[in-house]
């Protein structure tokens, strides 16, 4: 599965990245926590959270996730999105609660994988 498609299944707003919707996506991981992410999310992977922070970016170019989307409508600051475009980070925005977004891309055929 592309971004794109994942944007597309979401209906997300693009808010930064939107060259780079073509990469191709393995799995997804969903979480408020980073330290979940860290222990759990894979390479090339779709972040979902509702967390807005700094950290957020941090999480996800050390572990070389391709898209953040931002859940529940929250919307990041300035900083973050500065932050993601100099890392050519997909950031992406969703009205959908966590668990919808989740089932949503399950639904589609994206994986988040076994423990």
């Amino acid at each position: 599965m592309t971004a794109r498609e994942v944007q597309e299944v979401l209906k997300c707003r693009v808010l930064t990245g939107e060259e780079f919707l073509d990469q191709e996506v393995k799995s997804a991981c969903g979480s408020d926590m980073m330290s979940d992410v860290l222990a759990y999310s894979k390479d090339h992977s779709v972040l979902l959270t509702g967390l807005c922070n700094p950290q957020v970016i941090r999480t996800a170019e050390m572990l070389d996730i391709v898209c953040i989307i931002f859940v529940r409508g929250k919307k990041p600051d300035q900083t973050i999105l500065d932050m993601a475009k100099e890392r050519d980070l997909i950031v992406m925005a969703t009205g959908h609660r966590m668990f919808s977004a989740c089932g949503l891309l399950y639904q589609a055929g994206l994986r988040g994988g076994a423990i």
